[in-house]
This record gives structure tokens, C-alpha cells and sequence, in this order.
């Protein structure tokens, strides 16, 4: 038998979700429904109306730039439900800008098993999104950046605090002497990038007195330790 030019394409193949992740009694299937060849994220996106040109909330002014593109290039996935059938699409965004970085589920579409069935309020609530949320980040980024914030401090794997306010003044030491060194590049470079900054990279040899490049290998091996997100085409720093 031949086998087909197009094979079947598999939810998990991007690692963004995993069965691992899913809560007791929810099944993610191998499968895209209809059992299709392609990930068809961007044309739901489309149908939805929650394509790039709507991702600006309902009063941002299109001239100032408020366009948030946290919320484009969403990825459906499908699971069901194992005892009710209840199948649900969920929008699964990496949020690649924030502090620390994170995946975020950003769209919800609810199916009950029969078409026609009502969804009450009480199955809306039951609906795993946080523990799905959770279990996520801690696969991905756990052991990634390591940090938490209370009160507007920031504790560090040595158990150092700094304050958030003090993210963008200069760093100091170096890696030899801070264990927490690239941690706080991490953080420095997040934090530009949440502020929309275009090149983040030469702003932080700005910031700490540096030449770009000696900036630019602090962020190369931020990344290599996968404390940052790989860096994206077409963007500076």
C-alpha cells in the first residue's frame, strides 16, 4: 500500500503541549481533527477574527504602535475529554516578552460530546485551564529561569533579592564572581523587550557600559542556557 504524500500531522510534534501536561480523564490525541496533514492554527485564527489585524484591544489608537504582539501566532490544540466526550479547542500562546517567560492559553472554543448539548456555568469552571497553564511551564521552564517575585522583589537561585524597579541599572560583577550573573542578563534583556524596545541588546551596553558585542555574548549565552527564547528573525538584539 502507498503510503500517502501527505502524512497525518501530530499535535505534539512542536512539544508545546504534551499528553504529560493534561490533567486525569483529558486525552490529547495524536492527531489534528479530521485527521489533517497541517497545523491549521493561523486559518482558525482567521475564522475567529483573532488574526493579526485584531489583536489591538477596542480603544488603542492604531498610530501609537499598541498592537500587542503577544497574542498572534496562537497554536490550536485539541483534547477530549475520556468519560464525557467533551472535545475543546485551547489557544496556547508562548509569551515570549514577559517576565519570566511563559505559556499562556489565550483561547477557549467548548464542544460538548452531542451538538445541541447546553454548557452551564459549572462546566465552563470545571474546564482544566490552569492546571493545563501550569503544568506546561513547569515542563518547559522550570528548570530553565529560576526566580520568583514577591512584593516587587525578585529572588534569585542564590537567594539574593533585587528589586524590580532596579532591572535596567547596570549589572556589575561578571559570571566568574555572580552565579546569578546570566540570570540577571535574563531579566535586563526581558524586561527591554517588554518595553517594546527594538534593540534591546545595544540598549544594555548602553545601560552597563559595554561594547555592543561584549552585550551581544551575554545574550548569546543567556540563550544557550535557554534562560531567554531562541532569537527571532528580523529583530535586533
Amino acid at each position: 500500500m502507498r503510503e500517502s504524500s501527505s502524512p497525518y500531522a501530530r499535535q505534539d510534534a512542536d512539544g508545546m503541549i504534551l499528553q504529560e501536561d493534561l490533567p486525569d480523564g483529558w486525552h490529547l490525541p495524536t492527531r489534528f481533527p479530521g485527521e489533517r496533514s497541517d497545523d491549521a492554527s493561523t486559518q482558525i485564527d482567521a475564522i475567529l477574527g483573532y488574526d493579526d489585524s485584531n489583536t489591538a484591544g477596542p480603544n488603542a489608537d492604531e498610530s501609537d504602535g499598541s498592537t500587542q504582539d503577544e497574542t498572534t501566532d496562537g497554536r490550536w490544540r485539541y483534547v477530549e475529554h475520556s468519560v464525557t466526550g467533551t472535545r475543546v479547542f485551547l489557544r496556547l500562546q508562548r509569551q515570549m516578552f514577559a517576565v519570566p517567560e511563559e505559556v499562556r492559553i489565550t483561547g477557549v472554543v467548548y464542544l460538548p460530546w452531542r451538538p445541541g448539548d447546553p454548557i452551564t456555568s459549572r462546566l465552563l469552571r470545571e474546564l482544566p485551564t490552569a492546571q493545563i497553564e501550569a503544568a506546561i511551564n513547569k515542563r518547559l521552564f522550570a528548570m530553565k529561569r529560576k526566580h520568583t517575585i514577591t512584593g516587587g522583589k525578585i529572588t534569585l537561585p542564590s537567594g539574593r533579592k533585587i528589586a524590580e524597579r532596579d532591572l535596567l541599572k547596570p549589572l556589575g560583577g561578571t559570571a566568574k564572581q555572580d552565579p546569578d550573573f546570566y540570570q540577571r542578563v535574563a531579566l535586563q534583556h526581558g524586561r527591554l523587550v517588554q518595553q517594546d524596545d527594538k534593540n534591546p541588546s545595544a540598549t544594555m551596553a548602553q545601560i552597563n557600559g559595554v561594547a555592543l558585542t561584549t552585550a551581544q555574548g551575554w545574550v548569546a549565552k543567556a540563550r544557550t542556557r535557554r534562560l531567554l527564547p531562541p532569537g527571532r528573525r528580523g529583530r535586533a538584539g
